[in-house]
């Protein structure tokens, strides 16, 4: 299973917020590139990075963040927030994203972002399902859908979608434990490659979530509350 610690920017600094409730805002570091290479230090390979100023603005607004951390980091970046459009698209891959992930834009243009992953290839774009009671959440979650999870994930993977990103916003930020309930009802009804968001707290929980089948986890309030710490992160993965 991939370690991939999380890294959400507001104004360029490094924050979290608590069910997405922007004004929930801790700062964790005014230098997001100095968080990205202590996580590489540690054997870290992989970076999910979220743009809340884009989320809000629905449009990318911190590419810079990414560009920087890419081009003086060897970490696999996969980037999200505001990207509505082909051109957010392309900035983000120029500024070395090597996926992205579509949340807001595929529940409300599915049409453009089956297109996307048919042109860019099921590997460089992730499916963002984030949810709020099994309904899908949209716009940096300050808006919830009609739309019921299963069916969603449903037409993705028949339209060629192969990882999923699963936020269950009730328990982000809220280091009281993943949703295993929901993660364990995804695998048993779908193959595909389950990113496990939202919730982590404790290492042990890792470990199961690696049984369960998830293909990686996403970790963010954890480590920066030192929950986890980075040398618990670097085992694990020289372990696995």
């Amino acid at each position: 299973m991939r370690i991939i610690p999380a890294i959400d920017i507001i104004d360029g600094k490094c924050v979290r917020l608590s069910k997405g409730d922007y004004s929930t805002k801790i700062e964790y570091g005014a230098f997001p590139l100095e968080i990205a290479k202590s996580f590489e230090a540690h054997g870290i390979e992989h970076l999910h990075l979220v743009d809340l100023d884009g989320a809000k603005a629905k449009k990318i607004i911190n590419y810079k963040v990414l560009e920087s951390i890419t081009k003086n980091t060897s970490l696999k970046v996969d980037f999200g927030g505001g990207v509505k459009t082909e051109e957010d698209l392309h900035i983000a891959f120029e500024s070395g994203a090597k996926q992205v992930t579509g949340g807001s834009i595929a529940v409300k243009d599915p049409a453009l972002f089956k297109q996307w992953i048919k042109q860019y290839g099921a590997d460089k774009i992730i499916l963002g399902a984030d949810v709020n009671d099994e309904k899908i959440a949209v716009s940096g979650w300050l808006e919830t859908s009609t739309m019921d999870l299963m069916p969603f994930l449903a037409d993705y993977l028949s339209a060629g979608a192969e990882y999923v990103i699963c936020t269950d916003i009730s328990k982000d930020g809220m280091l009281a434990g993943p949703s295993f309930d929901l993660y364990e009802k995804i695998l048993n009804k779908n193959d595909l490659n389950l990113i496990a968001s939202g919730g982590i707290a404790d290492y042990n929980e890792l470990g199961r979530l690696s049984e369960m089948g998830c293909e990686g986890t996403i970790i963010g309030k954890a480590i920066y509350e030192n929950r986890i710490t980075l040398k618990q992160l670097e085992q694990f993965i020289l372990n696995s």
